[in-house]
C-alpha cells in the first residue's frame, strides 16, 4: 500500500436497531436509524474529526469501526479488506490494528485491576504481540510514552486523576501498536485545562507512531485543533465534510453554519457583535426521520425540493469547476446560498 492509499475506507455504512412491541411475541414495528449511509476515507497519519449533536450517530460509527457492533449494511475496508465480513481469528487479527479510546476514563477502566494489568490486558488476548516475560517492561514503556511514571504500574485507577486515567486508556489503546485509533469523545469528561494536555499528547503520539485517528466529539474547538478533515453529522448522515479550513471558514450546510455560530468566542467585543443562528424545532426522531433532507424541518432554506429529494453529499454544482474554499462536499440542495437570511438572535452582552 502506497503512502497515499487510504488505510481505512468506509462505504455506505448503515446501522439500524429494530423496534419491537409485545411481551410474549415480539413484533417488529420499525427501526432506529442510528447510522444511515456514512462514507469516508482515512489515510495514515491523518485525523478525521466527526462532530454533531448528541444522538446523531457518532458513537455508533465508532463502535462499527472498532467491530464492537455489526453493521446492517455497508463496508469497512481496512487495507482493502472488508472487516464486516470477518469473524473468529481473522477478525481478531484485524482488531489489533484498529483500537479504541473510550469517552469516560472513570468507567472504562476496571477499578479492581492495577494499571499494569489494564494496559497489559491486550497482551493476554493477543499473546503473540509480546512474550510473557517481556510484558511488564512493555507496560512500563507505554506508561512512559503517555507521560506517566513507569513505577505507577501497581497502582489502581482510583489513585489517578481524570486526565491521568485517560492517559492510561490511551496507553492501553497503543499496546498492540495499531494503525488506526478510534477516539470516542476522549476529552469530554475532562476539565478544559486537562483537555488541552490530552489532545496535545494524542498529536505527539500520532507523529511518533504514524497513527490515523477518527476523533469523535461535540466540541468544535477541540475538533478543529486536532483534525485535518472534519465531518459534520446530523441524524445518522454526514451533512458536510472537508478540511478544517473549509468547514470552519467556509461552511456551506446550514446545520454547520448554525453550529459554528454557537461556538464560544474569547474576544468580548467580537462575542457581543456576533449573532447566533436560531434553529427552529427539535431534532427529529431517528426512528422516524423526515423525508428528503433530514435537516429540512429546522432549516431556513427549506423548499419543496428538500422535502421530495434526498441531497447527495457532493461538491455543489456551482463550485464544481472552481478552485475555491467552498468547493467541498455538502449535503444541501442550496449550498451556494449563504447564511444571510437565517433567523438570528443577538449575541450575549
Amino acid at each position: 500500500m502506497s503512502g497515499d492509499d487510504p488505510v481505512l475506507v468506509v462505504r455506505d455504512l448503515v446501522k439500524h436497531y429494530p423496534l419491537t412491541r409485545g411481551v410474549v411475541v415480539r413484533k417488529p414495528v420499525g427501526a432506529v436509524r442510528a447510522v444511515d449511509g456514512v462514507s469516508f476515507e482515512l489515510r495514515r497519519g491523518e485525523t478525521l474529526g466527526i462532530v454533531g449533536e448528541s444522538g446523531c450517530g457518532k458513537s455508533t460509527v465508532a463502535k462499527l469501526l472498532a467491530s464492537l457492533e455489526r453493521p446492517t449494511a455497508g463496508e469497512v475496508l481496512f487495507k482493502g479488506e472488508d472487516i464486516t465480513k470477518l469473524s473468529g481469528r481473522a477478525l481478531k487479527a484485524v482488531r489489533r490494528n484498529i483500537q479504541m479510546v473510550f469517552q469516560d476514563p472513570y468507567t472504562s477502566l476496571n477499578p479492581r485491576m492495577t494499571v499494569g494489568d489494564i494496559i497489559g490486558e491486550p497482551f493476554e488476548i493477543h499473546p503473540e504481540a509480546a512474550p510473557k516475560g517481556d510484558r511488564r517492561r512493555r507496560v512500563q514503556e507505554l506508561l512512559d510514552v503517555v507521560g506517566l511514571n513507569p513505577e505507577y504500574v501497581n497502582r489502581y485507577p482510583h489513585q489517578f486523576s481524570g486526565g491521568q486515567r485517560q492517559r492510561v486508556g490511551i496507553a492501553r489503546g497503543l499496546a498492540l501498536r495499531p494503525e488506526v485509533i478510534v477516539a470516542d469523545e476522549p476529552v469530554s469528561a475532562l476539565d478544559v485545562s486537562v483537555q488541552a494536555q490530552v489532545v496535545n499528547l494524542m498529536e505527539r503520539l500520532q507523529d511518533e507512531f504514524d497513527l490515523a485517528y477518527v476523533f469523535i466529539a461535540h466540541d468544535l474547538s477541540v475538533v478543529r485543533h486536532i483534525s485535518d478533515r472534519v465531518a459534520v453529522m446530523y441524524l445518522g448522515r454526514f451533512a458536510e465534510i472537508g478540511t478544517d479550513t473549509q468547514i470552519y471558514e467556509h461552511p456551506t450546510h446550514p446545520y454547520t453554519q448554525a453550529l459554528l455560530s454557537a461556538v464560544p468566542v474569547p474576544d468580548p467585543e467580537a462575542r457581543h457583535r456576533r449573532e447566533r443562528i436560531l434553529l427552529r424545532g427539535e431534532v427529529p426522531s431517528p426512528a422516524n426521520p423526515p423525508s428528503g433532507c433530514r435537516f429540512r424541518t429546522r432549516c431556513w432554506k427549506a423548499r419543496l425540493r428538500c422535502e421530495l429529494e434526498v441531497p447527495l453529499l457532493a461538491v455543489p454544482p456551482v463550485f464544481r469547476d472552481l478552485d475555491v474554499p467552498a468547493a467541498h462536499p455538502s449535503a444541501c440542495h442550496f449550498a451556494e446560498e449563504g447564511p444571510e437570511t437565517a433567523p438570528r438572535s443577538p449575541g450575549p452582552p
